[in-house]
């Protein structure tokens, strides 16, 4: 069913009207002062790269500098706020933003001026020093951590090409000081060119570490490589020169932020990529590389890159630096688009040779499974796509501070309409008294003496007066109280997470109160959901399920390891340089001792029950052997995994593009099927049914998997004497099912109830089948395969048609179940996020199925939703724009809610003459269009409601500056889904997304990530929470908030951020209401003095009321009282909507306690004095002195007002009856000694108070009367809510009160009532076997099929829908490289074996390998 949203057209008319109504006074709110001292190079221009040859002549201007042109930016990378000198100034503008700080100076100025003086200016300034002192220095200190993460990255090291005859002529600009950069451009020393290199390579003597806390990471040493010699005749790594000493071209070691455009640099397995750099050479076959790009994208496959071919011979610092060897390479502008990249190498024969994405690796990924690269840097610093992608740091407030300005402008608003009236007044009553001769009026009769002048004067002296109504300590409190929630944060050892000793960190202090009113979260999901390892769980194999020993260690090794004797290393394959670590060649002989973990993989896969199939089967020529084979076979042939020998352990070691690829390899391994490796196209594997010779498969045609075929298939040859040609597949469940072949009903249901219980389990899922094809039919195929992979025209959909051909008729193996493993604890901390009614979207860089199949495993997507699929989207008015496929989602599944009548949606070509939209033609259309059969009756009332599911292609639509309309249409429809999953995102996309939603919606967001490429949404979100994982700690150091898992979000916010948002809230209302009622007092008594700005009580007592009369309850308020134990706001997560819904703080609760300070204040300075306007109270018979009844208001006004506070205070700890006490204690004291004092000490008005009022009835009975009428009406509110009208935390707070041993969360009246209808509403949506089935199932049909009860999935692209199983996954490089040349070279060996038929015989006996076996292996037979 639709989930209830606010009504759209009122909501979204609002903002739009706001946004385009803008006025100077939201201008000024929303001005943000990091513009001002941002200055953030722009991208820089298209671009010629000199390399190995001189500058052009126009490269110079007049004056022999280089040209702007020529001028590239530094690859130093700076991410703090602050320099030496711009600190003060900016950070003073930010302070300043608070209206209350600027209202704190204007007040110190002017009692600069000896006629509005009250104390020494210097001690009235000294307030407002502190504040800003103290807020300075916290905001430094979080800075100098940001310079300190700053100069890790930028003094990390690589290899530069340096010495011999070579030199970068290149420019590039001057580094950035950090106590320089961010000044103006006009005041800084102009940068000289620096066409020659040599730039800051000493300061790598200089100790990079000294200023570095032992908690950051250090840069990773560069290691030099072996120099042991090599039969190789092309210049290897191990013959380059690392030699400073050698006067040859060397690899020298230089920072980062030393490295420059057209720089050659070369870069080692595993280490990171400075810049963006052009692939000259690899130590690979055919120049390949493997990338790690999940710090850019998110994704966790490696991808392959290659080098540009004409480069190619660049292999060596000899090479690279010999003049013959120059060339110019013409690269566009700079841009943030990072699957895209247009340039060109033009060699010296002006040939220009295309450089693309392919050839370029970006900064921010990782080199693996590659020994080196060699390549030439084209673009550095600001100018990378990652640092384009990227956003300055901003300068947060917390929504508190900011509802806090207009309290601030009211109460200043109320100061100076006293002021005002107090100038008004004074004046007309001047005027009137001086006429009469007053006796009051001094010097009235002079002619300098003006009335309308005083009046102006008493305006100065109000202001000061009263000045208190907004008070200057409120500030310093507010710091100090979050500083301290920061340091409890620190210390909750339940967010202590132990495996890696890592505590919560909150590096920024005053987002605390933020924490408890989050609404919408964004996460990334690699490292911050999931673990991104894989586990072979479970299989179903001929219709019989294996899933696994319960006590499997996951250090297991595996019962199958090869025999010592059975396998060399020499007979694995002939491993290229890519693939294996270089042996020396004694140990090359060496046998195999097993198969080590892969990488991305977990624990070993280990039956019994399988052990004992496995063990019958090699005697057994049975269908389940048979069986056996085929399914082990297949996993361990289809696939493109390389292979690698450790040296030292001789164990083989899977090298895979994506995890769930390497575990299934793995497993293959573990029950025997080890896959050896491939040369070329011969496959070689070692079954257990043989212990000789392993097999050799060829491998004819890899059909690649694709988002739109979901499958990948090989058809290999057996190379033996029968020469088998067998097609293998894999895929997702509903694709294979429907390309089996008639017949095996029964397999099919029972292979399909397993694949049931595999999803229950939350795991996913992939079917394997295969197919023997007839060496005629496979030559005839063949042929038409090639075709169709040369054709000119629409080349991917004929390969796509042809294989269809070959792939159908397949016969069932059986199913995969792998678990990719979430971080501990996610599908529960989602589920409690959910509960407590915030929305989780999830933004990653990986495929729209792997992002899918996340969303099922970590319950973001219940098993009864309904999934909306936006992708592909083109621009508007195209077919399948994004807008379009938005539309038609809002037309079926949500047409009444009246969405596309919103102007904001449509284009503004379809608006009507007078202004309105027209009736959408296409909703009128939707049933003689066939949606009506494709959606299914009840779709969009499913339990499960909907998820909307977007990529990055449609994003990029929806954020075109012409395409608001589609932008809007997009935040409608998600706003009316559970949950949103974007997939295939940049890192812009993920900051746009989140920027969309907090200013679309005006809600509060948080964003959660643990890469780099997870920065930018970070910084966009309110508040932004780094993972300290394994992916560095980019994420961590542009955070607000660190946690090491994703599960301690819940308490981050259920509890920390509850309790903040609370106690910073209530103590705000409690801080201004406390200054009220004091400044009530002082105004009600300029009715009595002529409104003379007159204080009623000695200057003392208000000069210590914000110091030690009335400080420390609201201190305690914001340390330590809490509405409810921390056990039950985790344990009922519904309680977290109070934050949520912004109870604790806003204008109304703000109005409400002015009231009552008005009214207390009146009561206090009405009653006492009346009380002591009667009869005396003095014994001597004198009339009471004003100093004597004011210091009764003093007393009961501090009373009072701690009691009020202590009243609004629900945790009443030994801190918190201090705190309530110390001020009437204080006070009492006070007023007894202050009275003491001697006239010959220092003059005061108070001396002998004591002495008179102690002794007066007045004095006590006035002081309880008063107390009791200021009270009562707040005690007896609260007293009648508390009864008749309570609310979940009241009543919660009152049972843990009076039963503090009654089981709160489990009561079946209490936190059971939640959990039960949790648990009704979870299961029901996350269980397929609690929905009853729609009919019963015949006798004797087996386990029936509950396809039909999962939720259905609309593709919008297509208007297809579908029910694909939640488990499928299979991440694979769609394109790559790699794969592109295994057809590449599959292609050639084709064409050479038709041109060579006439010669050398029939093909299919010419790759055929005569192998003695000693078992025949039970074969795959056609039935």
């Amino acid at each position: 069913m639709a989930a209830a949203a606010p009504p759209a057209k009122s909501r979204k008319h609002r903002h739009h009207q706001r946004a385009r109504a803008r006025g100077w006074w939201t201008k000024l709110v929303e001005f943000d002062v990091a513009k001002l001292f941002a200055r953030r190079r722009p991208p820089g221009e298209e671009r010629t790269v000199f390399v190995n040859t001189d500058l052009p002549p126009d490269a110079l201007n007049a004056k022999g500098k280089l040209e702007k042109k020529h001028m590239f930016a530094t690859n130093q990378v700076l991410t703090s706020k602050y320099t030496i000198i711009t600190f003060l100034p900016r950070n003073l503008l930010e302070q300043f933003r608070r209206i209350a700080n600027v209202f704190f100076a204007a007040i110190a100025i002017l009692q600069f001026f000896p006629r509005f003086s009250t104390i020494s200016p210097g001690l009235v300034v000294l307030p407002l020093i502190v504040v800003l002192a103290l807020a300075a220095i916290k905001d430094g200190y979080e800075d100098i951590k940001r310079h300190q993460s700053d100069r890790v990255v930028n003094y990390s090291q690589t290899h530069v090409l340096a010495g011999g005859e070579y030199s970068n002529r290149n420019g590039s600009e001057a580094k950035s000081k950090t106590f320089v950069r961010g000044l103006p451009r006009v005041l800084r020393r102009r940068s000289k060119a620096r066409p020659t290199p040599d730039s800051a390579a000493e300061q790598l003597e200089k100790p990079a570490a000294t200023l570095l806390e032992t908690a950051l990471p250090k840069p990773e040493p560069v290691s030099t490589p072996s120099s042991s010699a090599s039969s190789d005749a092309t210049p290897r790594e191990d013959d380059d020169n690392f030699n400073p000493d050698s006067g040859d071209a060397y690899w020298k070691p230089t920072i980062w932020e030393d490295i420059r455009v057209g720089d050659v640099v070369r870069v080692a397995d595993n280490e990171s990529f400075p810049a963006d750099i052009v692939i000259c050479a690899t130590s690979e076959e055919e120049n390949v590389a493997y990338v790690e790009t999940k710090n850019l994208d998110g994704e966790t496959n490696l991808k392959s890159r290659h080098a540009v071919p004409e480069l190619a011979h660049l292999r060596s610092a000899a090479m690279c630096a010999d003049p013959k060897n120059s060339f110019k390479i013409n690269a566009e502008r700079p841009t943030e688009n990072m699957y895209k990249l247009n340039a060109a190498v033009e060699t010296q024969d002006g040939q220009q040779h295309a450089i693309d994405i392919q050839t370029v690796l970006l900064r921010g990924t990782v080199l693996r499974n590659t020994k080196w690269i060699i390549g030439i840097v084209l673009y550095t610093g600001t100018d990378t796509k990652i640092v384009l992608n990227s956003g300055d740091p901003p300068s947060k407030r917390s929504k508190v501070e900011r509802q806090m300005n207009p309290q601030v402008f009211i109460n200043l608003a109320i100061l100076g309409i006293i002021a005002v009236v107090c100038a008004i007044v004074e004046s007309i009553l001047e005027r009137k008294g001086s006429t009469r001769g007053e006796y009051w009026f001094i010097g009235d009769d002079t002619p300098t003496d003006n009335p309308s002048i005083n009046g102006l004067i008493t305006f100065g002296n109000a202001l000061i007066t009263f000045q208190n109504v907004v008070p200057i300590s409120l500030y310093i409190s507010i710091e100090f109280v979050r500083t301290c929630q920061a340091l409890w944060i620190y210390f909750d050892f339940d967010l202590w997470y132990q495996k890696t000793d890592s505590p919560a960190l909150a590096r920024s202090w005053n987002l605390s109160d933020d924490l408890g009113q989050i609404e919408y979260i964004f996460s990334d999901k690699t490292g911050t959901l999931t673990q991104n390892v894989m586990i072979f769980r479970q299989c179903s194999v001929g219709g019989r399920a294996y899933k696994g020993d319960s006590t499997l260690d996951d250090k297991h090794e595996g019962r199958h390891s090869m025999e010592a004797s059975a396998v060399s290393a020499r007979s694995l394959h002939n491993r290229s340089r890519s693939q294996l670590e270089t042996m020396p060649e004694e140990h090359e002989l060496q046998p195999i001792e097993g198969v080590a973990q892969a990488e991305g993989t977990a624990g070993h896969f280990k039956d019994s029950g399988l052990d004992h199939d496995l063990k019958d089967a090699a005697d057994s020529t049975s269908e389940h052997a048979r069986m056996l084979n085929g399914f082990f076979s297949c996993i361990a042939l289809c696939h493109s995994a390389l292979t690698a020998v450790d040296p030292e352990t001789h164990k083989i070691t899977y090298k895979a593009q994506s995890p769930d690829e390497a575990a299934l390899v793995q497993a293959a391994a573990d029950v025997g099927f080890v896959f050896l490796g491939r040369e070329r196209e011969v496959l070689r594997i070692q079954t257990p049914f043989e212990s000789g010779e392993p097999q050799e498969w060829e491998l004819l045609e890899m059909l690649d998997f694709t988002s739109a075929r979901k499958r990948m298939s090989v058809i290999v040859r057996r190379m033996d004497d029968e020469g088998r040609i067998v097609l293998f597949s894999k895929g997702a469940d509903n694709v294979i099912f429907e390309r089996l072949a008639p017949g095996k009903e029964d397999l099919k249901n029972i292979t399909e109830g397993h694949l049931e219980d595999f999803a229950n389990d939350g795991l996913r899922t992939l079917c394997l089948a295969y197919k023997i094809i007839q060496p005629a039919e496979y030559e005839a195929w063949a042929e038409r395969y090639h075709e169709a992979t040369v054709a000119l025209d629409d080349r991917d959909q004929k390969i796509d048609a042809v294989s269809e051909e070959i792939e159908k008729d397949l016969r069932l193996l059986g199913a995969t179940a792998i678990e990719d493993r979430l971080q501990d604890g996610v599908p529960e901390a989602i589920a409690e996020l959910k509960r407590a009614g915030i929305k989780v979207w999830v933004a990653t860089g990986d495929k729209l199925e792997t992002a899918i199949a996340i969303g099922y495993s970590t319950y973001l997507i219940a098993r009864d939703s309904n999934l909306i699929i936006i992708r592909d989207g083109r621009p508007y008015g195209e077919a399948s724009s994004t807008y379009e496929q938005l539309r038609k989602a809002v037309e079926q599944f949500f047409p009444t809610d009246g969405i596309l009548d919103i102007p904001e949606v449509q284009p503004d070509h379809e608006a009507t003459d007078d202004g309105s939209p027209p009736r959408p033609s296409s909703r009128r259309s939707i049933s003689s269009s066939g949606y009506s059969h494709i959606v299914g009756e009840g779709n969009g009332e499913r339990p499960g409601g909907f998820v909307l599911v977007v990529d990055g292609a449609s994003l990029s639509q929806a954020f075109r500056d012409d395409e608001i309309f589609t932008q809007e249409l997009l935040l409608e429809l998600a706003t009316r889904c559970e949950g949103v999953i974007c997939c295939r995102v940049s890192p812009l996309q993920k900051a746009q997304m989140v920027t969309l939603v907090r200013d679309g919606l005006d809600v509060m967001t948080l964003a959660i990530g643990d890469g780099a490429n997870d920065v930018s949404m970070i910084q966009a979100a309110h508040v932004g929470v780094g993972i300290t994982g394994e992916e560095g700690l980019q994420a961590v150091n542009s955070s607000d908030y660190a946690v090491a898992q994703f599960r301690f979000l819940t308490r981050l916010l259920f509890v920390h951020g509850h309790w903040s948002y609370y106690r910073n809230g209530n103590m705000i209302v409690n801080f201004f209401y406390k200054n009220i009622v004091c400044i009530g007092v002082l105004f009600w008594f300029q009715i009595y003095c002529q409104w003379s700005t007159t204080y009623v009580f000695d200057y003392t007592y208000l000069l210590l009321w914000n110091v030690f009369w009335t400080i420390a309850p609201v201190i305690a308020i914001g340390l330590f009282d809490r509405l409810i134990d921390d056990d039950i706001l985790t344990g009922i997560p519904e309680l977290y909507r109070f934050g949520r819904e912004q109870k604790w703080f806003g204008f109304k609760l703000f109005s409400v306690y002015m009231f009552d300070a008005v009214y207390q204040s009146a009561i206090i300075f009405f009653f006492i004095n009346y009380t002591y306007d009667t009869t005396t109270a003095r014994h001597d018979g004198y009339q009471v002195n004003m100093y004597e009844f004011s210091n009764v208001m003093v007393i009961v006004c501090v009373m009072a007002v701690s009691a009020f506070n202590g009243l609004n205070t629900h945790a009443w700890t030994w801190w918190v009856v201090f705190a309530v006490t110390i001020g009437p204690l204080l006070i009492w004291a006070f007023l007894g000694i202050y009275s003491l004092i001697a006239p010959g000490w220092f003059l005061t008005w108070s001396y002998g108070n004591s002495y008179f009022l102690f002794r007066a009835a007045y004095f006590w009975f006035g002081i309880m009367l008063a107390f009791v009428l200021a009270l009562a009406p707040r005690y007896v509110a609260k007293a009648v809510k508390a009864m008749y009208f309570p609310n979940d935390l009241d009543v919660l707070r009152a049972v843990r009160k009076s039963q503090p041993d009654r089981d709160i969360l489990n009561d079946p009246q209490i936190g059971g009532h939640w959990n039960n209808l949790y648990k009704l509403q979870y299961q029901s949506q996350h269980s397929v076997s609690s929905i009853p089935p729609t009919r019963p199932a015949a006798p004797g049909t087996g386990r029936p099929s509950q396809r039909s009860l999962i939720g259905s999935r609309t593709d919008m692209a297509t208007g297809m829908r579908s029910s694909t199983r939640i488990g499928f996954q299979h991440d694979f490089e769609e394109g790559g490289y790699a794969m592109q040349r295994m057809a590449t070279n599959l292609s050639e060996r084709r064409i050479q074996q038709l041109r060579g038929d006439t010669e050398s015989g029939p093909v299919s006996r010419r790759f055929s390998i005569r192998k003695s076996i000693r078992k025949r292996m039970p074969g795959l037979s056609h039935s």
